[in-house]
């Protein structure tokens, strides 16, 4: 299958070719998916001595690793309060300063190993789209105090010098979260990995695996792979074949428009190099490239909506009622992506039976959850540290079986809902 046309595929570096599996192979760790989660996975494991092999199904960073909004920032898709609600205030610090580690991994990668073509640029705020200020500055301070994270507080004015909108009122600044090009960061973890011996296999798909004593066979069409430890990074493109753990998350769609060149009118929508997002339940992200044109994304579906000119009116009007200025605009690119999501919105991470791992469903939130996801699996089979403990009591949810999809586009629909009225009496 030919890679996504998107703005990343059209300015990525060259990729490399890389040969599908036609043999039979051995080695040491055997992943599913070179996603970032895979990726990360099979370099930390490769700089511990592993013999690995990735077997991915399209190409290196196909799917929502290379086609995404391009933001790092700390936590996960599941809201840190919901986290301590679940799990005590401990744990949801420790998960939360591993979410923090997940940024600083794609950081010092992208140093350490001069990654070309994904210098980050530094940033986010989370706006307010009615006026709180005080919950916004209680945000700030239960981050400070029991998470030990600093973020800023920007005003209503301030907020409104950076985004020329009236919708927005206060912001969260977080200054450590950056965001880059996801496409070339992964095609540069690919090149490390080959450089350290790993090996990677393209339109590779896994048909299935079986044990045979204490290896696990993996299955494609033309080939097979027999490993000590088989770790499943397959995100929103997985199938069947995943087993059980298919029964555990949810393909979502998002989806993100590009806009023309704006020239120097870019200033009066945005004026800042921070990415930007919203509160909402059903956010809106966005941030600037090249210079002058927005990189904006938002909405989720259960049904991947692929019909560019659909998504481009669908996501223009969404553009529109936040900035009016931009309605003259042309849309360049409009594309779609599946994300895993599982129901508790937090990762599958974590060990599905012996030597068989999870690092999956990192619900939009990927970048660097999957970073973070990988490490902790290579501690794991490397037998370093158990940190994938801490993922236990959410690891499997079922996902609804046939009636998952339903019930996420319905509990989507109805967060738009509280959304709107939530924005129409406090705003």
């Amino acid at each position: 299958m030919s890679f996504p046309t998107t703005w990343y595929s059209q300015t990525s570096l060259p990729r490399a070719a890389r040969s599908e599996l036609n043999t039979d192979k051995t080695c040491d760790v055997c992943i599913i998916g070179a996603g970032i989660a895979g990726l990360t996975a099979a370099l930390e494991l490769t700089r511990r001595g592993k013999r690995v092999i990735i077997l991915e199904a399209h190409q290196v960073a196909w799917g929502a690793s290379g086609r995404n909004g391009g933001v790092v920032s700390p936590g996960w898709a599941e809201g840190s309060g919901a986290i301590r609600k679940k799990l005590g205030l401990e744990q949801a610090k420790a998960l939360f300063q591993m979410s923090v580690e997940g940024v600083e991994i794609v950081r010092r990668n992208i140093t350490e190993l001069a990654l070309p073509g994904c210098a980050p640029s530094a940033g986010t705020i989370r706006v307010k789209r009615y006026d709180d200020g005080a919950e916004v500055k209680n945000h700030i301070e239960t981050m400070r105090r029991d998470f030990g994270y600093e973020l800023n507080f920007l005003d209503t004015a301030q907020v409104r010098e950076r985004a020329r909108t009236q919708r927005y009122f206060q912001g969260v600044e977080d200054p450590n979260a950056m965001h880059f090009h996801p496409l070339n960061y992964c095609l540069g973890l690919a090149l490390a990995i080959e450089a350290a011996g790993g090996r990677i296999f393209e339109q590779s798909k896994m048909l299935d695996w079986r044990r045979e004593g204490a290896d696990k066979i993996v299955k494609t069409a033309h080939g097979s792979v027999r490993c000590q430890d088989l770790v499943f990074c397959a995100g929103g493109y997985g199938g069947p074949e995943l087993q059980k753990l298919s029964r555990a998350y949810l393909p979502i769609a998002t989806y993100v428009v590009l806009t023309e060149h704006l020239g120097d009118s870019i200033k009066n929508v945005l004026d800042s190099g921070a990415a930007f997002s919203d509160d909402r339940r059903a956010s809106d992200y966005y941030r600037v490239v090249e210079g002058d044109r927005l990189l904006w994304g938002g909405r989720i579906t259960t049904r991947n909506e692929q019909n560019e000119k659909a998504l481009a009116t669908m996501l223009k009007a969404d553009m529109v009622s936040v900035y009016p200025q931009l309605a003259p605009v042309k849309i360049e690119l409009a594309w779609s992506g599946l994300m895993g999501y599982s129901t508790n919105k937090m990762p599958n991470l974590g060990l599905l039976e012996p030597g068989v791992w999870a690092c999956t469903s990192f619900g939009g939130h990927g970048l660097n959850t999957g970073s973070i996801g990988g490490r902790v699996i290579a501690e794991a089979v490397c037998g370093e540290s158990t940190r994938y403990q801490l993922f236990k009591p959410y690891l499997l949810d079922w996902n609804g079986g046939p009636f998952g999809r339903i019930a996420a586009n319905a509990i989507y629909q109805s967060l738009k809902v509280m959304d709107f009225v939530q924005e129409r009496f406090r705003g």
